[in-house]
């Protein structure tokens, strides 16, 4: 079970470096929503985007992952693993979900965001590191505990529908 688990959360983190690589495949403006208020502030001064396009491509992308993510993990853990009850279920989410955290924060933010050119966008240099130490601080936490939160969440509205 844990290899499998290992498995469908590495799954999710490929699903999630998928998004950010179309993201950014036109350059890193396309994706400039996840980066700092400073940074979005500058892309619009700078003529790259504008406030309605940032804001056009935050909800899409929120609309693509959220839902994409939770028929992810609902699909590994009640469909193909065959949980039941809260606890089994929640365990389950919360490994598959935190692999991802982990690739995000690692590979992703760590790694692909804090030591390549590929996110650059021209003329925000000087604004980097993109994600700043309070930032990762921030982000490390909130992942973590909201990883928490949404697999007790998914797991409590699951023992409800399966009975």
């Amino acid at each position: 079970m844990v290899v499998k688990l290992l498995l469908e959360g590495l799954g999710l983190g490929f699903f999630l470096y998928l998004v950010c690589a179309i993201g950014i495949r036109h350059g890193a403006v396309g994706i400039v929503h996840l980066y700092s208020e400073s940074v979005q502030k500058r892309a619009v001064e700078l003529g790259l985007t504008s406030f309605d396009e940032i804001r056009k491509r935050s909800l899409e992308f929120k609309g693509l992952c959220i839902p994409g993510y939770l028929i992810y993990v609902l699909v590994c853990v009640y469909v193909i693993n065959g949980a039941r009850g809260f606890f089994q279920g929640f365990w389950q989410m919360f490994v598959i979900l935190s692999i991802m955290n982990l690739i995000d924060r690692l590979l992703i933010d760590g790694y692909w965001v804090g030591h390549t050119k590929a996110w650059d966008i021209p003329g925000t240099e000087d604004l980097k590191p993109y994600i700043s130490t309070a930032d990762k601080k921030k982000k490390w936490i909130m992942g973590t505990a909201g990883m928490a939160v949404i697999s007790a969440v998914l797991s409590g509205i699951m023992c409800l529908i399966i009975r």
